[in-house]
């Protein structure tokens, strides 16, 4: 199992305090260190949407000109923008054996593992 995310990240740290409380082992992508997997990321755009990826709500996204935000119309354009800045990605991403959760709560996690 492996949680992407960025680790300065307040909702990727309640995600790993989660999963340590319950001695559920992961690995750590770090995006800012170790990259973005683009075919993990073409993969989540495909059967997610990019719009579910996209974390638009955070204050990376409204650092961008609006024009920048305007061009993000589609798979390929939030691709290139996640490459440019990760920390737009909605975090964490959290992969089991191809199930994937994409962003963090209590009673999403706690489904996700059967609690």
């Amino acid at each position: 199992m492996k949680l992407y995310g960025i680790p300065n990240c307040s909702t990727v740290k309640k995600a790993r305090a989660w999963l340590e409380a319950r001695d559920i082992p992961y690995e750590f992508h770090d995006f800012k260190k170790q990259g973005i997997p683009e075919a993990l990321m073409r993969d989540l755009c495909e059967s997610l949407g990019w719009e579910s990826l996209v974390n638009r709500s955070g204050p990376t996204w409204r650092k961008f000109p609006e024009d920048r935000r305007a061009h993000i119309q589609d798979a390929d354009s939030a691709l290139d923008l996640m490459r440019e800045n990760a920390s737009v990605i909605k975090r964490p991403i959290l992969d089991r054996d191809g199930q994937v959760q994409v962003g963090f709560s209590e009673e999403n996690y706690g489904a996700f593992f059967g609690e």
